[in-house]
């Protein structure tokens, strides 16, 4: 099992606290870090100074890294259109000497749409848009001579196809989501990763399920990962002052999340190992605790 750092900057966190997470995750040998891509607070509260951008953070962060794995989880297709979007990633992946991946999906936070101008068309239209911006970053990344496409939504004519990114034949693609048919198709024709976010262990073996059909059907394999809201504690009072620190009951977070003791929160998490989940990304809301980092880190990651 693969323990990553998940982050939600647009809760409140400037880049340099992105940056401070990002290089104790390395230092502490979490494999990757990644980081949501919203461009406004979700739900109440103070925002700080406001998002940051999903794709410039991590051009920084390819730069003042060296080892860690980057990416997002996930970044809608609605923000951008797919050629720049195939750009901007492939050159992160330069930046990074080929540490990037790319969690897509469709979008759905209509608020940050609408506060910054972004078009939020119904979920059946971000469907096709988002299965056709996976054709078209893909074939981008991937055409050795150019490169053309007639969709529905978007039109490409002779591409140059550039640049290429540093990964080959290109960065991993991550699909999440739990959709019980449009999501195991698009995971199995496109993806190298499917992701379960935020559900029950039922819920999570279900949805697994689903895109392993889907997968065998095409005759192809796939990493499966999960992502929990994680708080973990020396002793019951630790793990009390880090559930208030981001709003949550511990006993509440212990049933829907990760939440515990080092011991309770390895068992939890090989519940998810059981189900077939080989990363599993640990949904960090305090960024400016790096002593839960380095406690994860000492007694759940060698434990994993």
């Amino acid at each position: 099992m693969k323990l990553r750092i998940f982050t939600e900057p647009q809760q409140g966190a400037s880049y340099d606290d992105l940056l401070t997470v990002a290089r104790a995750a390395e230092r502490l040998g979490f494999d990757a870090f990644f980081r949501s891509d919203h461009y406004q607070r979700i739900g109440a509260g103070d925002p700080g100074a406001g998002s940051t951008d999903a794709w410039v953070t991590l051009a920084g962060l390819a730069r003042e890294t060296s080892a860690i794995r980057l990416g997002t989880l996930v970044s809608p297709a609605t923000f951008r259109l797919p050629g720049p979007l195939a750009i901007s990633v492939a050159q992160v992946d330069q930046m990074s000497g080929g540490r990037v991946e790319l969690g897509l999906g469709t979008g759905w936070f209509e608020a940050e749409h609408t506060s910054y101008g972004i078009p939020f068309p119904p979920v059946g239209e971000r469907f096709g848009r988002f299965e056709e911006q996976l054709e078209i970053i893909t074939g981008l990344w991937t055409a050795k001579d150019g490169y053309s496409f007639e969709g529905s939504y978007y039109r490409l004519a002779d591409s140059p196809a550039l640049p290429k990114p540093a990964q080959r034949p290109r960065p991993p693609i991550i699909i999440g989501g739990v959709g019980a048919k449009r999501t195991p198709r698009l995971a199995a024709a496109y993806a190298d990763e499917y992701n379960v976010p935020f559900r029950s262990l039922s819920d999570t073996g279900a949805a697994f399920d689903r895109v392993r059909r889907a997968c065998e059907e095409a005759g192809r394999g796939i990493v499966l990962s999960a992502a929990q809201t994680t708080v973990v504690g020396a002793d019951r009072a630790e793990v009390e002052r880090r559930a208030a620190a981001i709003g949550e009951d511990p006993d509440k977070l212990r049933e829907s999340g990760v939440c515990g003791t080092p011991a309770e929160v390895v068992e939890r998490i090989g519940r998810f190992a059981e189900l077939g989940a080989e990363r599993f990304y640990l949904q960090i809301l305090d960024l400016g605790d790096l002593e839960h980092l380095e406690l994860i880190a000492a007694e759940v990651l060698p434990r994993l």
